[in-house]
């Protein structure tokens, strides 16, 4: 993968982003695709998540457009342990599994796409970047599977201290920002709202896959 092209954006319109480089991801003839070229679209992409929780063992994410269209939906596999999500397109196409890794010091969660668990179709893992507890933020860090040696992490998820955005890197650059959305529907459904932009030639599914971890994380307390 070449450098990216950056952009300086003139003033920051979060925390998030001030607290992040100013810097967006541009790259054309490049883009990010972890997951699946056809996730890749060349304008800022807004996604709405609403995660309702109904019992300890399930958990759904609806994942919309602006519109109100469904575009990918994740559900628990229960009676599955370790604990597993699967990432399913609007059509009900399995796209990747989320497994978190049982008794994992950093919460480490293992991707693999469809619904396997072979090593042949391994995409990535996602685990915390520190030991040190955090009330109030979380750091995650983001390795593809051919990063063997996990020297330096590929992505990093950073969130602001209040906890309510974060920003996805790649490297110093900004290719995703997500935030909490808080509403009376959201505390009446018992269910929590969130918004992404995915910035031009991201692969958008990997970005929603990062967001369901980030939450099951802060969910469990393991922030």
């Amino acid at each position: 993968m070449t450098a990216p092209t950056e952009e300086e954006l003139p003033e920051p319109t979060s925390e998030a982003a001030a607290a992040a480089p100013a810097k967006i991801y541009r790259a054309k003839s490049d883009p990010i695709v972890v997951i699946g070229e056809k996730f890749i679209v060349p304008y800022p992409l807004e996604l709405n998540i609403q995660h309702t929780v109904f019992t300890v063992a399930e958990n759904y994410f609806d994942i919309t457009d602006d519109g109100g269209n469904p575009v990918f939906k994740v559900r628990d596999k229960l009676f599955c342990f370790p604990n597993r999500r699967v990432l399913f397109d609007a059509a009900g196409n399995p796209l990747v599994s989320l497994r978190k890794k049982f008794l994992s010091v950093h919460r480490r969660w293992k991707v693999f796409r469809g619904e396997s668990e072979k090593a042949s179709e391994f995409l990535f893992s996602v685990k915390k970047s520190s030991l040190v507890l955090r009330k109030t933020a979380t750091s995650l860090d983001v390795f593809l599977a051919s990063n063997t040696t996990e020297s330096r992490a590929d992505f990093r998820i950073k969130e602001n201290w209040g906890g309510s955005t974060c920003t996805v890197l790649h490297g110093d650059t900004i290719i995703a920002e997500m935030h909490r959305n808080h509403n009376l529907k959201s505390l009446v459904t018992n269910a929590d709202n969130y918004g992404i932009t995915a910035y031009p030639n991201v692969d958008y599914a990997f970005i929603v896959a990062l967001l369901v971890i980030l939450d099951d994380i802060k969910r469990n307390g393991d922030a």
